[in-house]
């Protein structure tokens, strides 16, 4: 068994299902501008309320089998990268702490953990993104160590990445709203989605021309023979699921609009992944040169084959039991 293979499939898998799963929660957040009244934030706030709570454990995750299965890349990930995901970190915690505060809060005190969740989510996104685009861009190795300065995580590219992210966790958001709620609520994220899809289109094509002109490496893995014939179903699954998500919200449909969405998500994340791949520290460590001794890999994958299977468990089953349409008065805080 390629142990090296297996855990970078568990830590894509994890990073996935956080992207999928606490996309729409803080695109939920970042939408609050768009409305202004005290019932509709507070259904808005109720179609996670629910579930919400778990979707950091898919975070966990990922960060634990990087540790446990790759360690050299744990550690010049965490040296590269420290600033952002600490200012992620601080605001995951901070928005946290206002979703549930602002429903304790007395009428007068709202207002302020109401911003208090608009700026996390949008803190906590936009340094994701920027963790994405410096991770993209490149770490400087030398000698199995990081090399660079405290602030090479900050450039036009993670700028971008960090922006772009805000719009992906947006429409995630508005779609999951449109799946979940009825009424005017509904209506306005179908008009916003129609909006905001369109602004992600653009973001994705940016970013894949951008990235392989950044690096050689990523240019001749998409743009030449054999290769381009292999990977052209991607981009093209792109354009059919911007088609068919645009169609669904004329269509006024509630439901495949968010699965567009996620296809949008998921071949956005796979590019990503096929232009680096197999390196797991861009542009030249590979999975296998960061590593651990196959010992450490085998005792770790024990525990991840028992723990995966019921975190998937408990997450099916929190959202089976609260499926179906969220009404404004229902109380799920």
């Amino acid at each position: 068994m390629d142990l090296s293979l297996v855990w970078a499939v568990i830590i894509l898998f994890g990073i996935m299902m956080y992207i999928i799963m606490d996309g729409f929660d803080l695109g939920i957040g970042i939408l609050y501008p768009f409305f202004k009244d005290k019932d509709d934030r507070d259904l808005m706030m109720n179609t996670v309320a629910p579930v919400w709570d778990g979707n950091e454990t898919w975070l966990v995750l990922g960060g634990a089998g990087l540790l446990a299965a790759f360690p050299l890349a744990y550690s010049v990930i965490l040296s590269a990268l420290s600033l952002p995901l600490l200012f992620m970190l601080m605001a995951l915690i901070f928005r946290g702490v206002a979703f549930e505060f602002r429903f304790k809060a007395h009428d007068a005190e709202r207002h302020f953990w109401d911003k208090a969740f608009l700026c996390g989510s949008i803190a906590a996104t936009f340094f994701q993104g920027m963790t994405l685009g410096a991770y993209l861009q490149g770490i400087h190795v030398v000698n199995q160590a990081y090399a660079g300065g405290p602030l090479d995580w900050i450039s036009p590219f993670s700028i971008f990445t960090g922006l772009g992210l805000l719009v992906t966790y947006a429409l995630l958001g508005s779609t999951w709203l449109i799946f979940k709620t009825t009424g005017e609520l509904q209506a306005v994220c179908m008009r916003l989605s129609q909006r905001i899809s369109v602004a992600l289109l653009l973001i994705i094509t940016v970013i894949s021309l951008w990235t392989p002109w950044m690096d050689s490496r990523i240019a001749e893995r998409w743009f030449t023979m054999p290769d381009l014939l292999w990977l052209s179903p991607v981009p093209l699954l792109v354009i059919i699921c911007f088609y068919n998500l645009q169609r669904a919200l004329k269509n006024k449909a509630e439901t495949s609009p968010f699965l567009y969405t996620l296809g949008l998500v998921l071949l956005g994340y796979a590019g990503l992944g096929i232009s680096i791949w197999p390196n797991i520290i861009p542009p030249q460590m590979s999975i296998y040169v960061a590593a651990a001794p196959p010992q450490s890999q085998q005792f770790a994958l024990i525990g991840a084959v028992i723990i995966i299977p019921i975190i998937l468990a408990y997450t099916a089953w929190g959202y089976y039991v609260f499926r179906g349409k969220v009404h404004k008065g229902e109380a799920y805080h």
